[in-house]
């Protein structure tokens, strides 16, 4: 570092915003530069700050972060040897360690478009580039916070994932605050978005965008558009994001996957391409990139993109086994199964578990045969049909497909049909899987099969979730849980058999009161949904239904009626 980050003011340093107890407030400062966290913290002194905490790396930055809920945060970008500025805030926001009222400065003497643009993406409060004297400091900071604070209220039900709840107080406040109504709406729409409930983020998208032309309300509307299938729609709405705004890089993203639901593979990647020119140190888009053009038969580009992926996923809570699964099958295409393989047992030094044992084993399989070594790739057939008969329990879809198209390659049959009936099983409604199931079955000349195949298994898990619903409506609650249970079992990741598992949970209690080791599995239930699909509906109204059987927890609607009812009495008063 060749300039110290805050300099002495040549004016007067701006006086304390009115209003603001600073003195109260929690602070950490992250800089690798012990003279730059003494100067910062003597700046935020000046206000009166008295709770303040220092990291001097990353690694210890996300120690603190984890155990504290700061107010502000001032965090350099260039931290030295470990993760850098981007990676704790981007580890900050997944892990959801950052509450909407939090502000986050990131300081940097670093003025490329890559790292301003790689910091953005994860929208810290400001962008402050050193040097920067103490007046810039507490004048960007007392702009951010004013910004800020109004989201205080929301934390609470955020930190809960009452996502439905916080949305609500969300509108609250923005009918009290016309100041800051544009950021309040913002955040409700992506609350909403995270509940699942697309209608309402897109009625308040559109509001907001009968009053000014944003780009991240179109891109919200269009992503609601292209999750109700209206994929040209939405396409036309990203593209039209872009050309005014080429910089925007969540249209990016998003015209890449409408594309991609259109079929159109190669307009995808060149999407997906320009982007990361733009923006090259994202895990999640290099890793589209590989992926995608791996589909295409990309081979340069899609080690490329994979060996970058690997690069800055190296400190990122992003870091992800898939990038060396990728490059392994790039490098089988290119007849370098030595490399390949060294990158499957890293693979396996760096993520440990039985997941990534079985998909390493997997990806040897395909390496071996897209190489032309059938002989070896027989042998790992036919060590994973071995490890299928040892462990009842199966992986994900996505892995259940590459292990059935891998069988089915080198000979084997009956392994690979359990593996996609199962597949079918789990995703019972998903028209795109079980178009995907019967291409492998295609593939494997097990056409018509396959077909009538895909149809029973379709119907045995519907008929195993409507058994649990019947005793569910003809109100044997204790034999629609225990059916539910097994139900889970057998097809752990069936999105309607986890809802409505969760569903009879709740009305169990409903009818027979609050139990501590029902609202625990129901909440296991809902959580596990959560991770595997994201955003859904049903999801958010059932942790709703939940949260109101906690005793002594008021509804949302509860909420809403008391803060109506005292700004009536405000009114009244005035």
């Amino acid at each position: 570092m060749n300039a110290p980050a805050v300099t002495t003011p040549t004016a007067a340093a701006p006086e304390k915003e009115p209003g603001i107890n600073w003195a109260d407030k929690r602070y950490l400062i992250v800089d690798d530069f012990v003279g730059v966290r003494q100067l910062l913290r003597e700046a935020l002194r000046s206000l009166g700050a008295r709770h303040i905490d220092q990291a001097s790396s990353g690694g210890e930055a996300m120690g603190l972060l984890t155990r504290v809920q700061y107010d502000v945060i001032l965090c350099d970008f260039n931290l030295g040897e470990g993760k850098s500025g981007q990676h704790v805030l981007e580890e900050a926001r997944i892990r959801g360690l950052l509450m909407p009222s939090c502000v986050w400065l990131m300081v940097s003497a670093e003025k490329s478009v890559e790292a301003v643009m790689g910091a953005a993406e994860h929208q810290p409060d400001a962008y402050l580039i050193k040097p920067i004297t103490e007046g810039v400091l507490l004048t960007r900071l007392n702009r951010a916070w004013q910004k800020k604070q109004v989201f205080q209220e929301i934390d609470q039900a955020y930190l809960e994932k009452d996502y439905l709840r916080a949305a609500k107080l969300c509108a609250e406040a923005a009918g009290r605050n016309k100041l800051h109504e544009v950021d309040l709406l913002r955040m409700r729409a992506t609350l909403l978005l995270k509940a699942g409930e697309t209608e309402q983020a897109r009625l308040v998208y559109e509001k907001v965008l009968q009053e000014r032309d944003f780009n991240w309300a179109r891109t919200g509307v269009g992503k609601i558009r292209m999750a109700n299938g209206e994929n040209e729609a939405a396409r036309q709405m990203f593209q039209g994001v872009i050309a005014e705004n080429r910089f925007y890089l969540d249209a990016y993203d998003q015209l890449a996957r409408s594309l991609q639901n259109m079929g159109r593979i190669e307009e995808s990647c060149d999407v997906l391409e320009r982007a990361a020119r733009m923006s090259p140190n994202s895990v999640p888009r290099q890793r589209a990139l590989g992926t995608t053009a791996l589909k295409l038969g990309n081979i340069p580009l899609a080690e490329r993109a994979f060996r970058k992926c690997l690069q800055i996923g190296e400190y990122s809570i992003m870091k992800t086994v898939d990038a060396y699964f990728g490059l392994a099958r790039v490098l089988g295409q290119k007849n370098d199964a030595k490399e390949a393989l060294l990158l499957l047992a890293a693979a396996q030094r760096d993520f440990s578990g039985s997941m990534v044992e079985l998909r390493s084993k997997i990806t040897e399989g395909l390496v071996y045969h897209e190489s032309g070594d059938y002989r070896r790739a027989r042998k790992s057939g036919d060590e994973l049909e071995t490890m299928l008969k040892e462990d009842s329990e199966r992986p994900d879809t996505a892995t259940c497909l590459e292990m059935a198209t891998l069988l089915f390659a080198v000979g084997v049959k009956d392994a690979p049909v359990e593996l996609l009936c199962y597949v079918v099983r789990n995703n019972d409604e998903n028209a795109v899987i079980h178009d995907e199931v019967q291409r492998i079955f295609d593939k494997a000349r097990m056409g018509d099969e396959g077909a009538a195949l895909i149809s029973t298994a379709r119907r045995e898990a519907s008929e195993m979730m409507n058994k649990g619903v019947l005793l569910w409506k003809t109100n044997k609650l204790d034999d629609a849980v225990e059916w539910m249970r097994e139900a889970r079992r057998g097809l752990p990741d069936n999105m309607r058999i986890l809802f409505n598992s969760a569903q009879v949970l709740i009305s169990h209690m409903q009818a027979t009161g609050y139990n501590e080791a029902l609202m625990s599995e129901a909440n296991d239930v809902l959580m596990h949904v959560d991770r595997i699909a994201p955003g859904q509906q049903r999801f958010a109204q059932l942790i709703e239904q939940l949260q109101k059987l906690i005793p002594g927890r008021m509804s949302a609607e509860e909420i809403e009626a008391e803060l109506t009812a005292a700004m009536k009495d405000d009114h009244d008063k005035e």
